[in-house]
């Protein structure tokens, strides 16, 4: 855990001491502004709840979560770093985990920062406080998915601009796996079981059941499996690029 707490604050503060952070919070809390009130007709709805609010976090995600994590392995590789960082009395799977776990609170944060939406829903009417905390935490388990693939892709990589479009290419490929459309192209020929496994994988379909304040086990195992697959294929890509 010790090794985890050094690469985590190392990375934190990396964050904000660039303007990286700050546009990413800035561009974040905008674009959820625009969505909601105007996109998401949220008074035009006439309904206490942010149902608009979080039905574009998928969307947000797959284009601002790709801008956070590209540089995670990508700017070590490229400036040389990566072999100083190994050098430390830490793990591979340490510096993998305090990466990540950085990227994530820093998420988190911006995440947290929407809280006048909430405070405003309350004000208008009497909304499902239950639902707005589970989307909120569906919200946050699916942008640690998105930057789980994120990571992986950085460390393929030493360019950041190839590493941010393979992630937003595989995490759009976990979006649409639950869409009606590409559900039927596979409904033609493929068994019920393998239409119902492609289904299964879609992050839309897991975030949809989650903010509708259905916090079932199997979603969170969903997300929980789907950190835990791409962080240790980011151990084993970390570890194949050291080895060649």
């Amino acid at each position: 855990m010790s090794g985890i707490n050094v690469i985590f604050r190392r990375e934190f503060a990396s964050y904000f001491a660039t303007p990286i952070a700050y546009v990413f919070i800035l561009i974040f809390l905008v674009l959820s502004g625009v969505f909601t009130f105007y996109l998401g007709n949220f008074y035009e709805r006439q309904q206490a709840d942010l149902a608009p609010f979080f039905s574009f976090h998928p969307w947000l995600y797959l284009f601002l979560v790709p801008a956070v994590s590209m540089r995670m392995w990508s700017e070590e590789r490229k400036s040389g770093t990566i072999e100083l960082l190994m050098t430390l009395p830490i793990t591979r799977q340490d510096a993998v985990v305090g990466k990540f776990v950085a990227a994530w609170v820093f998420s988190g944060i911006a995440l947290m920062l929407t809280f006048p939406l909430w405070i405003t829903v309350n004000y208008l009417g009497d909304p499902d406080n239950g639902v707005i905390v589970a989307s909120y935490l569906g919200s946050w388990l699916m942008a640690g998915g998105f930057l789980a693939i994120g990571s992986c892709t950085s460390a393929m990589s030493k360019n950041q601009v190839i590493a941010f479009i393979l992630c937003a290419v595989i995490c759009l490929l976990f979006i649409l796996a639950g869409f009606p459309l590409v559900l039927n192209s596979f409904n033609a020929w493929a068994p019920s079981f393998l239409v119902d496994t492609i289904a299964s994988l879609s992050f839309l379909s897991h975030f949809s059941s989650i903010s509708k304040g259905v916090l079932t086990l199997r979603d969170v195992l969903y997300f929980s499996s789907m950190i835990i697959f791409w962080l240790l294929a980011t151990a084993a890509v970390v570890e194949l690029k050291q080895a060649g």
